[in-house]
């Protein structure tokens, strides 16, 4: 889950502005946690058994409320009405949070269900649901060993995702999107071509667009099949995540290691 969180970091300082190649400063003073890990480690919590997905997401949403202007409207709208549903959202934030669904789950129907459950709380449009399901079912499938060809092949079959792209293709026209249609499919294609953790990172992040969030789902793809982190990006992540938030992520990596 530090993969997602780490992708989180970084990428908070290239929203809107980040660079169209690799060779950038990874992390730097003004990188900050988003949106992203933290409604990811709101999904964390429910898979420990400390409550469900809507609950958890209000009770998250409200403690950190708005983190660099990460909440989308009508998120924000949600976390503070509780009898409100599900808005049929589309939106990329059902795949940037769902990353440790695909560390708990065993088998690839119960990835799908999880991911499907932490999802439809907000984003029950379909493509908020398969967006959720593909981002899981990647995570869970570099997780046990699968090779990126059959990820590739899963993520094409199961989704419909074009997966025969490459990053060099996709950046000169790539722009700032909130879909998963459009955000999914590039993060997990910054993972199948990278070498390493950081590879992946730099490559996500290259894309220009909703950094943070690309960056967070390849990142908890990327950590689960290279299974090991550069020192320094998990001790920077370490040092500077609130202490409250922390203490999950060392529950949940304790009880579902990589």
């Amino acid at each position: 889950m530090l993969g997602s969180i780490i992708g989180d970091f970084v990428g908070s300082c290239y929203e809107f502005s980040a660079p169209k190649h690799i060779d950038f400063e990874l992390l730097p003073e003004r990188a900050e946690i988003t949106d992203d890990s933290i409604l990811t480690i709101a999904t964390a919590e429910v898979l420990l058994g400390h409550g469900d997905y809507a609950e958890m997401y209000r009770q998250f949403g409200q403690l950190y409320p708005d983190p660099m202007g990460g909440y989308g409207a009508r998120f924000s709208e949600w976390v503070w009405d509780h009898d409100r549903g599900p808005y049929n959202s589309w939106g990329n934030g059902s795949a940037m949070r769902v990353g440790p669904v695909g560390l708990a789950m065993n088998t690839e129907d119960d990835v799908l269900l999880e991911a499907r459950r932490s999802a439809e709380v907000t984003h029950d449009h379909p493509e908020g649901i398969k967006g959720a399901q593909a981002t899981a079912l990647a995570v869970y499938m570099a997780r046990v060993g699968r090779s990126k060809d059959e990820i590739r092949m899963a993520m094409s079959e199961r989704f419909n995702y074009d997966m025969q792209l490459s990053i060099e293709t996709i950046r000169p026209s790539y722009r700032f999107n909130e879909s998963c249609q459009q955000t999914v499919p590039e993060a997990i294609v910054a993972f199948l071509d990278s070498t390493d953790y950081e590879h992946a990172i730099r490559l996500a992040i290259s894309l220009g667009g909703d950094a943070d969030t690309i960056a967070c789902i390849t990142g908890g793809v990327a950590e689960a099949f290279y299974k090991r982190m550069p020192e320094h990006l998990v001790q920077y992540v370490v040092d500077r995540i609130p202490s409250g938030l922390f203490s999950t992520v060392k529950e949940f990596r304790s009880k579902f290691p990589i």
